[in-house]
């Protein structure tokens, strides 16, 4: 069901992971998507799991709401390992087949790199509220002000569209369950047909979200929202000693990544 899809969700929780700074976890995020593209042999991929696993142990989000976010990419997983398998060159399986040992192997470690990619950064809005994440990311943009970018803008966009995805997708389960209540079925049929059977489901989702658009931006109209200019915040953010331990954690990550990949490993 699409209720089960886990994209954009926070999990409240008293944890380390909870507790450090947003702009400490969207830099380690940055780190851990560089040591992962940078995860050359099966050791170092072998190690950014392990390191993925200890971040779920300590944010103690439990794997299988962690997985579930795959949901939505599960075709690109798919057509990522084919196109490996069948458009690398090698040593064939078997004499004269197109798909090679390399092939394979290739196709098994993009898919790996996928899945870490996404479950890895996954963490980040599992274990940080919406808020939160706007004002760490509009203090680490401020710089960007000094050219006239909409930093507060982007972050309260950003923002936005994290917090509605779980509506969005609860509001498509329940529209999915009306139209079958009324008969209709998206489950057979060839492409064309499912594609077709899918616009009773679109028209309604399309206007409910104009809907929401225009309530949302009455709400903060009445509240005098005008940008972001002048505005404070409820909570200042302060690194404490557990973000620079975090640093500490997330260069040693980096470094024993670059150290593999220079040995090969």
């Amino acid at each position: 069901m699409l209720k089960d899809i886990t994209l954009g969700q926070y999990f409240p929780g008293d944890t380390i992971a909870h507790r450090l700074d947003p702009r400490t976890k969207l830099l380690l995020v940055i780190v851990y998507i560089v040591g992962l593209f940078n995860a050359v042999s099966w050791w170092s991929y072998a190690f950014v799991i392990v390191i993925t696993g200890l971040c779920m142990y300590v944010s103690k989000i439990r794997p299988a709401a962690a997985f579930k976010g795959l949901k939505p990419v599960i075709f690109i997983i798919i057509l990522t390992a084919l196109l490996n398998i069948f458009y690398t060159k090698g040593t064939p399986i078997i004499e004269g087949w197109i798909i090679t040992w390399e092939g394979i192997a290739k196709a098994v470690m993009m898919s790996v790199r996928i899945i870490l990619l996404i479950v890895g950064t996954f963490l980040l809005t599992y274990t940080t509220s919406p808020i939160a994440l706007t004002d760490g990311l509009e203090i680490l943009l401020n710089p960007l002000k000094k050219i006239k970018v909409p930093v507060h803008e982007m972050s309260m966009m950003m923002s936005m569209a994290l917090r509605f995805i779980p509506t969005l997708i609860e509001e498509t389960d329940k529209i999915m369950s009306a139209q079958k209540a009324r008969g209709a079925d998206f489950e057979t049929g060839n492409l064309m047909q499912r594609a077709k059977a899918l616009l009773p489901i679109l028209v309604p989702l399309f206007v409910s979200a104009f809907r929401r658009a225009d309530e949302l931006a009455v709400a903060m109209e009445s509240r005098c929202y005008h940008g972001g200019k002048g505005r404070t915040r409820m909570k200042t953010l302060k690194m404490q000693g557990i973000d620079f331990l975090a640093f500490f954690f997330g260069a040693a990550f980096l470094t024993v990544i670059f150290v593999m990949k220079k040995f090969g490993l």
